[in-house]
């Protein structure tokens, strides 16, 4: 079978995929590339498939100004979005790389920092809120809050 493995344990995804249309037609378009297997290559395999797509996409670029048919913009659209997800993994495996180079700094660098809002980061930490001036202490200590009992 084309676009098939021969061994039966294991099965490849075929290339492309076929769309039916109404009345009967059909459009062949690439097929969508999963994200979790893009996760399990390395940066060079995920480099190298991202200059594929980016040949790819020159090539349909060029029969489009061509004058070639009109599924070829459905192509140039689902090989641009096989792009974005080879630079989507990729970034994110740059980012996870840098982030456990300062995961036990002080100073992390802004952009890996929570994001949040302005007056969340603004905020006192848990212990800012907890500390106590010397007078706010002994007053708690001479000054107990008093527990009356009510007769009913």
């Amino acid at each position: 079978m084309d676009g098939y493995a021969t061994d039966t344990t294991e099965w490849i995804r075929p290339i492309e995929r076929i769309i039916f249309l109404e009345d009967s037609r059909f459009e062949i378009r690439p097929a969508k590339v999963k994200v979790a297997n893009l996760r399990e290559k390395s940066q060079a395999e995920l480099t190298q498939t991202l200059d594929t797509y980016k040949r790819e996409l020159m090539d349909l670029k060029v029969q489009q100004v061509a004058g070639a048919a009109a599924a070829k913009s459905s192509k140039i659209r689902d090989v641009r979005r096989n792009v974005a997800r080879v630079l989507t993994v990729l970034t994110q495996q740059a980012r996870t790389e840098v982030r456990g180079q300062y995961a036990k700094k002080k100073y992390i660098p802004k952009d890996l920092r929570a994001k949040k809002t302005r007056a969340l980061r603004r905020a006192l930490t848990k212990n800012e809120l907890s500390r106590k001036t010397l007078r706010q202490q002994k007053k708690e200590d001479n000054f107990p809050i008093r527990e009356f009992a009510i007769k009913a």
